[in-house]
């Protein structure tokens, strides 16, 4: 079993903060970006850094968003 790195978490932005589960991520890792819910911090999605860049141009696209 391959040890998982040691993502460096923060939180982007959270709805209700008296909840507790807001998005966060990690970029520490090079090539790698990690995304995590706090309210379940042992699941732990990752992406590479160039797809996590496309995600993120096309979610703005299809939301009218231009950089």
């Amino acid at each position: 079993m391959t040890a998982r790195p040691e993502f460096e978490f923060v939180t982007l932005a959270c709805r209700d903060k008296r909840i507790g589960n807001c998005p966060q991520v990690a970029d520490n890792i090079p090539g790698v970006v990690a995304l995590r819910d706090s309210a379940r911090p042992d699941e732990v999605v990752t992406f590479a850094s160039a797809d996590w860049v496309a995600l993120v141009a096309e979610t703005a696209r299809g939301m009218g968003l231009t950089a």
